[in-house]
């Protein structure tokens, strides 16, 4: 397993968030896009006894409802602060996600679990791009540890979700700025690397988090209302079935 992917037992309190010599809590950057994801990343992070800082990033995505999901999580929490920046990847075409291609849904080859090649959801170096800019974040709060939701099990097979996308961006992070290489290296976390859908679920209601606040849908109606038909809507609500829960959100149609 690669570093920082802590089996479900890590969910307990106390892990070490008192600051080097036991003094203030720790600060910790969490990527928030309103999923439920990275809301169970969020409230993980606070579970670990850390400061937490929220950012959430518009980068053109035709689900933005998402970021109104961020907002209300952060809220919920509350972070000490939540950063929203705007960065439109739109000029990076050939993603259904930022260009005027069609969301794939239920039935369609691009959503076959048994294909071999990336979606077209996929966002080129979306992972990479995000965690850069809380890589930058962090460093300007004198914070050392990065959350960010990223799974290999129940996923769509984005590159940038593997456990080698992981670890070499933490060693990159340790590298390529100043508090790296003056000995004060950060930690990328990515508490959910290995859990199914279902596990997710499990863990984001035992550590408090409001599931209806999230918004997973690649595809949502103008009133927010989820498709069910996408990759993400399939994936989230199978994990909830599985889990034994029913999905909180609105759908477009009864499931």
């Amino acid at each position: 397993m690669p570093l920082h992917a802590p089996p479900l037992h890590l969910w307990e309190r106390g892990l070490g968030g008192e600051g080097e010599g036991g003094g203030c809590p720790k600060k910790a950057v969490v990527l928030l896009s309103g999923g439920m994801d990275s809301a169970a990343c969020l409230y993980w992070a606070k579970e670990q006894g850390w400061q937490v800082y929220a950012l959430s990033v518009g980068y053109g995505q035709r689900h933005a409802v998402e970021l109104q999901s961020a907002q209300r999580l952060a809220q919920a929490l509350p972070v000490v602060q939540h950063l929203c920046l705007e960065l439109n990847l739109r000029a990076m075409r050939g993603s259904a996600l930022t260009d005027d291609i069609p969301v794939p849904v239920a039935g369609t080859p691009a959503t076959d679990a048994t294909a071999t090649t990336i979606p077209v959801t996929y966002v080129p170096a979306r992972n990479t791009i995000l965690l850069s800019l809380a890589l930058g974040w962090a460093e300007s709060l004198g914070a050392h540890d990065l959350v960010i939701g990223v799974n290999a099990v129940d996923y769509s097979g984005y590159p940038d979700c593997r456990p080698e996308f992981v670890s070499t961006f933490e060693r990159l992070a340790n590298i390529a700025t100043r508090a790296g290489v003056e000995g004060q290296p950060f930690r990328l976390h990515a508490p959910l690397l290995y859990c199914s859908k279902s596990e997710i679920v499990t863990m984001g209601l035992a550590l408090g988090v409001d599931f209806s606040l999230t918004s997973s849908c690649y595809d949502p109606d103008m009133d927010g209302r989820a498709c069910a038909a996408c990759d993400a809507c399939r994936l989230r609500l199978a994990g909830f079935r599985a889990a034994g829960y029913a999905d909180p959100i609105r759908y477009r149609v009864a499931t």
